[in-house]
C-alpha cells in the first residue's frame, strides 16, 4: 500500500496541529509503519507489530529514558 493511501494517526498528546509528530498507520496486522508528520511523502520506518506494542507499553510504564539510558 502506498504511503499517501494509508490512514495515518498521531497521538492525542501531540497538540493537534500535526507539526513535530510521529504518525503511525493502522490496519496492518504484521507491521506498524511510522513516519514524520512534517514530511508525509518522505521515508517511513516499519516495525514488527509485536515490537511496536512492546515499545509503546514500555513508554506507558515509564521504562524508556533519554539518550544513553539516562
Amino acid at each position: 500500500m502506498e504511503n499517501h493511501t494509508r490512514k495515518w494517526h498521531s497521538s492525542s498528546y501531540s497538540g493537534g496541529d500535526g507539526a513535530d509528530c510521529v504518525e503511525i498507520a493502522t490496519g496492518h496486522p504484521a507491521a506498524v509503519p511510522v513516519r514524520d508528520s512534517k514530511n508525509p511523502y518522505g521515508p517511513e520506518l516499519s516495525f514488527r507489530a509485536d515490537a511496536w506494542t512492546a515499545f509503546v507499553e514500555s513508554l506507558r510504564r515509564g521504562g524508556v529514558s533519554g539518550p544513553g539510558g539516562r
